[in-house]
């Protein structure tokens, strides 16, 4: 039986406290830009503050939307978030930074549209799932479909460079089979042919094959493809117990390849230390398991199914940031979520968010 209530406050609380957090942290990360290059730091600090405000307002308004309404829409959703990512190949409307083209330019905005897509598979596949209900332990209903939908997004993903996408609608698509009742003999054997994909994939791609042979042996090309974890390790060390202080970093000036970027959370620790560390990993954890929670209590299978794809989202773009600095997996060029620079994605996953304290709202 279905119940209505106020949205979950103690959740609430856990994305405001880690929102800004992780923007103090990018506040003394983004200071490193100063000795770079001084008019960028202006830019790069107001997109993420304006995106920080703009995401609050965004997650109030989903947090507002009935979250069924989302699976009535949901395959002209993900149709949307597919169509804006070819967009990208359309000259004059791509553009290319670091030899990748993953970002659209269209007026005075330019964002990565497979970020969209992200949340628009999360919201079809939810749908998809919750559908079919006890079929999902069938090949042809469960994880056949999500082979399809890998198969038909993995080379418009492909052709952008931008493979850690494609790794992370796996994971989230894996995880909701999972808890919509997928059998752990078909899953094994997909995550082993999904190795064989991946290999093949490193394969082709030079850069990929780098980063592994940097995470085998770091010491390998220190000024070169090892540079970034050397420097992170460095970085994290230098923190020790309880850290700098806030601003004290010294690996943030002309050391760390993008501070404000993929190596913030080294810059994190140097500044916080150890304690620091992991408290924003334990703020993280609180996040993930109220979310979880709220899945666990969701009135239908939908609610519960959305929420998890979300969580399984965020958490594991994040823990792959944190576990690629450390040097426990290869250099993922995943950001840290809540804190890495990034307007549009600060925006997307305060948005995202809203719709799982939508969810809390209608509970068994």
């Amino acid at each position: 039986m279905m119940k209505k209530l106020k949205l979950d406050g103690v959740f609430l609380i856990s994305i405001i406290v880690l929102a800004i957090t992780g923007f103090f942290i990018f506040t003394s990360a983004s200071l490193g830009l100063l000795a770079r290059n001084g008019p960028q730091f202006n830019s790069i600090a107001s997109t993420q503050a304006i995106g920080l405000i703009l995401g609050f307002i965004c997650m109030a308004v989903t947090a507002h939307v009935n979250y069924r309404e989302w699976r009535k829409y949901a395959f002209y959703i993900f149709l949307a978030t597919i169509f804006i990512n070819l967009l990208i190949f359309i000259p004059g409307l791509g553009i290319e930074h670091g030899g990748a083209k993953r970002w659209l330019d269209i007026g005075p905005i330019s964002f990565q549209p497979s970020e969209l897509l992200k949340i628009g598979f999360i919201i079809y596949f939810a749908a998809w799932l919750s559908g079919i209900k006890e079929k999902i332990s069938q090949f042809r209903y469960g994880l056949l479909p999500l082979l399809i939908i890998v198969a038909i997004l993995g080379p418009i993903l492909y052709l952008q460079t931008d493979t850690k996408t494609i790794v992370i609608v796996f994971i989230s698509g894996i995880a909701m089979l999972l808890v919509g009742g997928a059998k752990w003999k078909d899953i094994i054997i997909l995550g082993l042919v999904s190795l064989v994909a991946l290999s093949a994939v490193a394969y082709s791609r030079p850069y990929i094959r780098d980063r592994l042979e940097t995470f085998i042996n770091p010491a390998l090309n220190p000024q070169g493809s090892g540079y970034q974890i050397q420097q992170s390790l460095i970085a994290i060390g230098s923190g020790q117990m309880f850290g700098r202080g806030f601003g004290q970093s010294v690996q943030k000036f002309n050391f760390l390849p993008e501070p404000v970027g993929d190596s913030i959370f080294a810059v994190q620790a140097e500044e916080f230390g150890f304690v620091g560390s992991l408290s924003l990993v334990g703020l993280f954890l609180f996040f993930a398991f109220r979310a979880l929670k709220i899945a666990s209590r969701s009135a239908d299978q939908f609610g519960g199914l959305l929420v998890v794809g979300i969580v399984i989202l965020v958490i594991s773009e994040s823990f792959m940031n944190i576990a690629s600095m450390l040097g426990v997996i290869p250099l993922s060029g995943m950001p840290l979520l809540f804190v890495s620079h990034g307007g549009t994605a600060l925006l997307l996953v305060l948005a995202e968010v809203g719709i799982i304290l939508n969810v809390s709202k209608y509970q068994k």
